[in-house]
């Protein structure tokens, strides 16, 4: 799957990222290179946390693990 990274120069230096599909992933980094991987730990952990709150609705007929390229 693939996010659209917004960048915003903030305050002392620092650059300011969200994700434009998923708001509520955001971070900062000193450098586009170390928001990136500071946006990939929170995504990480915000996809577990939705795994971890996800209540199936009706009868399951299958669950199988994909990857998305």
């Amino acid at each position: 799957m693939k996010y659209t990274l917004v960048i915003k120069q903030g305050q002392d230096g620092f650059l300011i990222g969200q994700l434009k599909e998923l708001p509520a992933v955001f971070s900062q980094g000193l450098t586009v290179s170390e928001l990136k991987e500071n946006i990939a730990d929170v995504l990480d952990l915000y996809l577990e946390d939705m795994r971890e709150k996800y209540v199936p609705q009706g009868v399951i007929l299958e669950e199988k693990e994909i990857v998305f390229a």
